[in-house]
């Protein structure tokens, strides 16, 4: 990989060259007004270019005449014959039948919508060409709407020489108008430049760009039409190439900039985090210490660290998150964690009380249910600078928080914010042109080639190591129906000193989803275990309530905690060793990893039983298999993307950025190597083209880069 001065250079010379011309407006091609383009641009089509980017979602055959006689029901085809007989019949609808035969057998064509001339032109003798799809009906096989046009009575009957592509549209958008527009735009296909250079995409071993295009747009008959489908055509992987190539470029770009602007020098706090560390009841692992050092090194380099720390569920980030908080206060500087709910944050916030208070550093604590007075008071010890960390949820970039020295920004869970909302505290901490550091931690686990094309804007550090002690966590997968033995499970450990949880996933009844409540459950098993002590926590309750029930729990005042997910994550207590989930199968892979976290975090033996209502999907069945099979959050995190995909994944339908229009960042992994060696030849050798491949493909999006 270039280094990161390199491509800093690169990048300004890039966004110095001059552009091509701007793409043609879509009001170029014939027959596109005001109103169709405004249709157009619902669907994302504003300009020539465009258009030839909006790929088919799937292909009919219409390459063929079949006979009549061999059509089967939900065929399909193309078919010729002559009108025998039409008619306009009332039933429930006015409906225009057509009666077709070609000597081989016969087929009803049946219109809903039909005008006076379009019967006329219906009469008999009449010769058609229809595509439609065959269906069942009362007196044999019949098309709904099918397409047609009349034929001469000597004319030959050709069918489309391509497989026909359909479109994604929208509300007064039709097949027929978007083929017609799109052959025009393929006739001045030629006016679209190629960005990528020839020997780059020879080496690849891809068609170029006009050649994937056209072939996309007007597949030939013997396309294999199962690999485009799949996206996995060489067509289709020449085109998604180049999207990975722009959005790498984009990433990189942010990165540069970033890189350009001053930060606060952090470089003191050794002493500090050393008295820290000393001071708690574990050693740090070797992981720990090595991302420490890692972020250390970034904080005194004079520009934003942009860091994002990945650690499996127990791989005690927080501890490193607070080791770096204090490097920032020790330079003189605050900083800031941000967590992305009201429980994280109110565990971090204890966490953080409890670390750093006897060592004399004032921690804030602001959420947007704290009453107003409160709020105030908080936000005014932020201002004059006396609180040093200051720990939140989305509350801490509202525009009444100031901040007196923001040094450093953590950010918990980075994928459930979006960018808008990271970037505007990022903004919220510039001081005298500098601006913080940024740690972004996940306990979410992303395989790595992922991680690096998808987050190329941060550098990456893995807590690969678990404190040592941790015993493995067996997990079960049981049928509802034998949750009287799941009961007497949960009574067998507590009567054994240990403590469990009891996760449901609503709080209130829902006949829909056959999902116990959290409230219904708590009475039924305070009435099935009167021997326990048994309380419950959920999302409505106030979290002065909540924060009681929690330091309960943690205390061994409580033997069980019945809660719906807000204990996902930031809940720690090591006498917790039987974790049970009702409605598994309603839950993702990453959130019932994280749920089985919450225990095996002691010496004792610990159990996850995940209950189920059959019958389970064949999701639902990889997902509780997976979870019978391995602890690995790396494991889980590839079986995740396999099942979810990698927008989910990542959370990139919140963020804003990393939408792709063609890649898939699971099928085209193989694609991603040769990807940053492409982005950084452009960069190196063909800087004029930076700018309009980011234009052609992340377009708005590399707004987000302004601020990166």
């Amino acid at each position: 990989m270039l280094p990161i001065q390199t491509i800093a250079r690169l990048v300004n010379q890039a966004r110095t060259a001059i552009p091509p011309d701007a793409p043609a407006p879509i009001t170029d091609l014939k027959g596109v007004g005001p109103k169709l383009a405004d249709r157009l641009a619902r669907i994302g089509v504003h300009t020539v270019q465009d258009l030839l980017f909006h790929l088919p979602l799937r292909y009919q055959d219409r390459t063929r005449v079949v006979p009549i006689g061999s059509l089967r029901p939900n065929q399909e085809a193309v078919v010729v014959g002559t009108v025998d007989h039409t008619e306009v019949v009332l039933r429930r609808k006015r409906m225009l039948l057509a009666y077709l035969s070609d000597g081989t057998g016969a087929i009803l064509l049946r219109f809903f919508h039909f005008s006076r001339a379009q019967q006329e032109g219906l009469a008999r003798g009449t010769r058609l060409l229809c595509f439609g799809e065959a269906r069942t009906g009362a007196k044999g096989l019949e098309m709904v709407h099918p397409e047609y046009r009349r034929l001469a009575p000597d004319e030959d009957p050709a069918a489309d020489e391509a497989l026909t592509p359909i479109y994604p549209t929208t509300e007064g958008l039709h097949q027929i108008g978007l083929r017609k527009l799109s052959d025009q735009a393929l006739e001045v296909i030629e006016t679209l430049p190629d960005l990528l250079p020839e020997a780059l995409v020879d080496r690849a071993g891809l068609p170029t760009l006009h050649e994937a295009l056209r072939y996309v747009h007007r597949p030939p008959p013997d396309a294999n039409v199962s690999q485009l489908l799949d996206g996995r055509h060489p067509a289709q992987q020449r085109l998604a190439f180049e999207e990975l190539v722009a959005h790498n470029l984009s990433l990189t770009r942010m990165r540069a900039r970033a890189d350009r602007q001053p930060a606060p020098v952090i470089d003191d706090g050794e002493a500090l985090v050393g008295q820290f560390q000393a001071a708690l009841p574990f050693a740090l692992t070797g992981a720990q210490r090595r991302v420490i050092d890692e972020i250390r090194h970034d904080l005194a380099a004079g520009h934003p660290m942009l860091r994002l720390v990945q650690g499996d569920v127990g791989s005690g980030k927080t501890v490193v998150a607070a080791s770096a908080c204090l490097f920032a206060v020790a330079s003189g500087y605050q900083a800031a964690v941000m967590a992305p709910t009201e429980i994280l944050a109110e565990q971090h916030y204890a966490a953080f009380r409890q670390w750093l208070e006897p060592l004399g550093i004032g921690v804030a604590w602001l959420s947007g249910k704290q009453k107003a007075a409160a709020r105030r008071a908080m936000q005014e010890k932020v201002a004059g600078g006396d609180a040093r960390v200051v720990v939140g949820t989305h509350a801490l970039f509202q525009g009444e928080v100031a901040f007196h020295d923001l040094g450093l920004v953590v950010i918990d869970e980075q994928h459930r914010f979006g960018v808008h909302q990271r970037m505007a505290l990022r903004e919220k901490g510039a001081n005298d042109g500098r601006h913080p550091h940024q740690l972004i931690m996940t306990a979410t686990p992303i395989p790595r080639t992922l991680a690096m094309t998808a987050y190329a804007d941060l550098d990456y550090s893995v807590i690969d190591e678990l404190p040592p002690g941790r015993t493995p966590i067996k997990t079960v997968a049981l049928a509802d129906s034998r949750r009287d033995e799941v009961v007497a499970r949960v009574a067998a450990a507590c009567a054994q000193g240990r403590q469990a949880y009891w996760v449901c996933t609503l709080i209130e009844e829902s006949e829909a989803l056959q999902a116990q409540a959290a409230e219904d459950t708590y009475a039924q098993l305070a009435e099935a275990l009167p021997q326990l002590a048994i309380d419950l926590v959920h999302g409505r309750m106030k979290p002065a309530e909540k924060e009681d029930v929690m330091q309960r729990f943690k205390a061994g005042e409580v033997d069980l905690l019945v809660a719906t997910t807000v204990i996902e994550v930031g809940v720690d207590v090591p006498n917790a060793s039987l974790m049970v989930i009702e409605n598994a199968e309603r839950l993702g892979l990453a959130q019932l990893h994280q749920l089985r976290g919450r225990v095996g975090r002691g010496t004792a033996e610990s159990s996850c039983v995940l209950m189920y209502h059959p019958p389970l999907s064949q999701t639902a069945r990889k997902r509780l298999q997976a979870m019978r099979e391995t602890t690995d959050g790396f494991e889980i995190a590839r079986i995740d993307l396999e099942l979810r995909g990698p927008g989910e994944v990542l959370g990139t339908r919140q963020t804003g950025l990393m939408q792709f229009r063609i890649a898939d960042l699971l099928r085209d992994q193989a694609l991603l190597p040769r990807v940053q060696r492409t982005a950084e030849r452009l960069l190196h050798d063909h800087p004029e083209h930076v700018d309009p491949l980011i234009r052609r493909w992340v377009g708005e999006a590399v707004q987000f880069g302004n601020v990166g």
